[in-house]
């Protein structure tokens, strides 16, 4: 940190502590050179996770449409909301990870896709065919028999 004295970059903390609920840091530091005392403030920067939707707008990552998404192709299952916050937060997670600052929501789509098959195949189902829009019932017997023939490939493999 530059001192604001004499310009030189080397100072010493001589106090921390948070400041606004946690979200900054206030540090009391001395400079090495001139021995002059000086407070910071640190901010942790977050860039919001921008989505880009089918139509090409963009709109911030919105977690709690995630987890509406989840809840509702989850209804009537027997997931508990901590299962389904747990998938939420392991999604949210994965995208995060990525330190990428834009994510189509097709991609949001297909992990979400990915992570509720574990989960609940029912569920799995229920969310796929609003995510892939299905047009006729042989989209959707199609998308039942990739499942099953998964589930019969990790029957033969165990």
């Amino acid at each position: 940190m530059k001192c604001p004295y004499c310009g030189n970059v080397t100072s010493r903390v001589l106090n921390s502590r948070p400041v606004n609920e946690d979200d900054s840091i206030k540090r009391r530091r001395q400079c090495e050179k001139c021995n002059r005392r000086f407070t910071t403030y640190e901010k942790v920067e977050m860039i919001p996770l921008m989505v880009i939707k089918k139509n090409h707008s963009r709109e911030i990552f919105n977690r709690d449409k995630l987890l509406k998404g989840i809840v509702r192709s989850c209804n009537k299952r027997n997931i508990s909301l901590e299962r389904i916050e747990e998938l939420v937060h392991t999604i949210e997670t994965k995208i995060l990870d990525s330190e990428i600052n834009e994510i189509s929501s097709t991609q949001i789509g297909e992990i979400t896709m990915r992570y509720l098959k574990e989960v609940d195949e029912v569920s799995y189902i229920r969310f796929a065919s609003v995510y892939k829009q299905f047009m006729c019932i042989e989209e959707f017997i199609i998308e039942l028999e990739n499942i099953k023939k998964a589930k019969d490939k990790r029957t033969i493999q165990n």
